[in-house]
């Protein structure tokens, strides 16, 4: 089986939405199956076209002409599908496979009533409440609005629609997309990255002024969803109960400035450190230091819909895990169990959460092997990559 997947970007980028890319197109060579990917004109970094990254295949679009938004995006569709259509014409693909933004689906459903090919379109946000969730846009707005009916129109077009999550599952029912439409192949982690955690970094510890202490960190994009302002409130609350306690704030992103302002005026400043972006292949680094990664999204319909990647690679560095008590973690964490819950927009709250984990470290253990065991069995790529074929085959024709 040939599949083309249509993306926003790809390899050699590195975030969340690259890493779940090379993870469902890898378990697919694995099976057998020939696979390449398209990028929309958003992939902007320079490389060749085609370009192969980590034995993967990715062909460019062109980008069109600046023009002002929303002119700029009909011309991105129109330059995917051209692009798309060349690339149909010259691989002869059995499927097509688009991933969010549903500017990529827009693009993909033209060329597949011309191929008379079978989609799938794999929403991971909606992107209209990615764009709120990222400042960028406004919940209820005439864009968010608009970009809601396209997002509905291309669920409603494909011929299948995979999402990440029940809770985007459920809001697609809800717009009256049929049920027996829509499934969720879930976030998951490749295990032979993440199969191994290695042992405490200790030069790095001391690099950073960390040895000794209590580590809370947090590993990802600081984007203003994420309430990283909440955790550096949360820090003088914590010093008090753990005296001992330090913060590891390790990525960048739109929210970087106004945080380390944050941090500078806290109480807490000679303890909370700021590692910046680190190549990939150094996280593992970073994560060896941490006793519990903390991930205080803040309460809002993304963060209530969609399941973040982030919890579930700690988990299986048998890192502890405590995280808002929002939609998206639920799905993943149970409370007590594989990791902590608290409520949403309270430092206080994760504060008292937090020392509540140090103070009772006798646990730690069970929790880690318990929440290492549900990765493995729940959410590992190379069973989660199982739920495509059955789609993939009924909407070709082919026998299971």
């Amino acid at each position: 089986m040939r599949i083309l997947h249509i993306l926003d970007h790809s390899l050699p980028v590195h975030s969340g939405y690259t890493f779940r890319t090379r993870a469902i197109l890898k378990a697919q060579v694995e099976r057998g199956w020939e696979v390449v990917g398209l990028t929309g004109v958003r992939h902007e970094q320079a490389g060749a076209n085609p370009e192969t990254v980590d034995g993967l295949t990715f062909h460019r679009t062109i980008p069109p002409a600046a023009m002002p938004s929303p002119l700029r995006e009909w011309r991105e569709v129109g330059a995917l599908a051209r692009r798309l259509d060349e690339l149909v014409e010259e691989w002869r693909p059995d499927q097509l496979h688009a991933h969010s933004p549903v500017l990529n689906a827009l693009a993909a459903i033209r060329v597949a009533k011309r191929h008379r090919l079978p989609l799938v379109y794999e929403i991971r946000a909606f992107w209209e409440d990615a764009a709120v969730g990222n400042g960028t846009g406004n919940e209820g707005s005439a864009r968010y609005r608009l970009t809601r009916m396209l997002e509905t129109y291309a669920a409603r077009q494909a011929g299948a629609v995979a999402v990440i999550c029940e809770g985007l599952r459920a809001d697609l029912i809800a717009r009256g997309i049929p049920a027996d439409k829509v499934f969720v192949s879930p976030n998951g982690v490749d295990l032979d990255l993440f199969g191994t955690p290695p042992a405490r970094d200790s030069a790095l510890a001391r690099e950073l002024g960390l040895d000794g202490r209590d580590i809370v960190g947090f590993i990802g994009s600081f984007y203003d969803y994420e309430g990283l302002d909440d955790l550096i409130a949360a820090m003088p609350l914590l010093l008090a109960e753990r005296p001992d306690a330090a913060l590891l704030l390790v990525g960048g992103g739109p929210m970087e400035d106004a945080l380390r302002v944050q941090a500078a005026l806290s109480p807490a400043a000679s303890r909370i450190r700021f590692a910046g972006s680190v190549p990939h292949d150094q996280v593992e680094r970073y994560y060896s230091l941490v006793d519990i990664l903390a991930y205080p999204r803040k309460a809002m319909r993304l963060t209530e819909l969609v399941t973040p990647l982030k919890p579930l690679e700690a988990m299986a560095q048998r890192r502890l895990v405590a995280a808002s008590d929002v939609g998206g973690h639920r799905e993943l964490i149970e409370d007590g169990i594989t990791g902590t819950l608290f409520p949403p927009d309270d430092p206080v709250a994760l504060a008292a959460a937090l020392a509540r984990m140090f103070g009772n470290q006798a646990g730690w253990e069970l929790r880690r092997e318990t929440a290492r065991a549900f990765v493995e069995r729940e959410r590992n790529w190379s069973s989660n990559i199982a739920r495509y074929e059955p789609i993939y085959r009924k909407l070709s024709g082919r026998p299971l």
